[in-house]
């Protein structure tokens, strides 16, 4: 079994897991990316809000990171997926679901989140094409077509509001009572955005692009985008072995840095963000990169 000593792992290799990784190997530190290879973008046909490669395919931009990152002497890529982490006196030993063993002094968890997305049809097969999550993401492409949301609550109004900028045709479907108060009412009504109550049955679609919302009452409407606001849960159950902290809405905790509450394990990326971008991610990997040197530089310049 590989037992190799590194001085940085990195679990996750898409986009702040190799964003971090060209930080530390522009630093000559001894970092191995482990990455499973299953990125939350993967059907996704384009990403877009990223200054140099909009309108990429998520491949593209990942294979091209990858291949520069990889230029770096001291940089390792390993296929495969950590499920376990222990922190020891001299850092931490990862071990792959093959038993494969590494061990380094720092720790960057860059393993994303998984959307949960409701047992519906049609939904899966047409999640990050034309079912999508943010407008800022997906927004211009779908820019003064008919738009749906399924959503309630704050989320509902939040995304309303940034959707109803891009086109004049929004309809909420809350899937159940809504749940605004009546200002929130008011304020919707006053933008003309209407609020359905049923439960959704079927989200019909040709190859991932979206053409109506088949309801439980029997009606069907036409649309040619849908947004969704769906409850996701961590990628990874290491968070939670080494015992990082989470917030409210389920991010791991992490400060300025990209430092969580255990000492040595940093973040980046969708586990730790709300705002879930190529940017964002890329952004938040080069500064826990860069911070995880600089705790390796501290540890050593006595």
């Amino acid at each position: 079994m590989n037992e190799a000593q590194y001085e940085v792992i990195i679990i996750g290799g898409s986009y702040s897991g190799l964003s971090a990784a060209m930080a530390l190997g522009r630093s000559i530190r001894k970092t191995l990316i482990i990455d499973s290879g299953k990125p939350c973008n993967e059907q996704t046909p384009h990403s877009h809000n990223f200054l140099t490669q909009d309108g990429k395919t998520p491949k593209e931009i990942s294979e091209l990171s990858r291949k520069q990152v990889l230029e770096y002497e001291t940089v390792e890529f390993h296929q495969g997926k950590a499920i376990n982490a222990e922190k020891n006196t001299n850092g931490f030993t990862i071990t792959t679901e093959k038993g494969e063993k590494f061990h380094s002094k720092k720790l960057i968890i860059a393993t994303g989140i998984t959307d949960e997305i409701p047992d519906i049809k049609g939904f899966k097969e047409s999640w990050g094409i034309s079912l999508i999550h943010c407008p800022y993401c997906h927004g211009y492409e779908y820019k003064g077509k008919k738009t749906g949301i399924i959503a309630n609550g704050d989320k509902a109004v939040h995304i309303a509001s940034l959707v109803k900028n891009l086109t004049e045709d929004v309809t909420l479907i809350t899937r159940g009572t809504a749940n605004f108060s009546d200002e929130q009412k008011e304020k919707l009504e006053r933008n003309h955005i209407q609020i359905i109550e049923s439960e959704i049955t079927e989200l019909k679609h040709q190859n991932g692009m979206v053409e109506s919302i088949l309801l439980s009452d029997g009606k069907e409407i036409g649309f040619e985008a849908v947004y969704g606001a769906f409850p996701f849960h961590q990628h990874s159950e290491i968070p939670k072995q080494l015992g990082c902290e989470f917030t409210e809405m389920g991010h791991i905790k992490a400060d300025f840095m990209q430092k969580t509450t255990i000492p040595g394990v940093f973040v980046c990326g969708d586990n730790s963000s709300m705002m879930r971008s190529v940017s964002n991610a890329v952004m938040t990997g080069n500064v826990a990169g860069a911070m995880v040197n600089m705790e390796l530089v501290t540890d050593c310049f006595i």
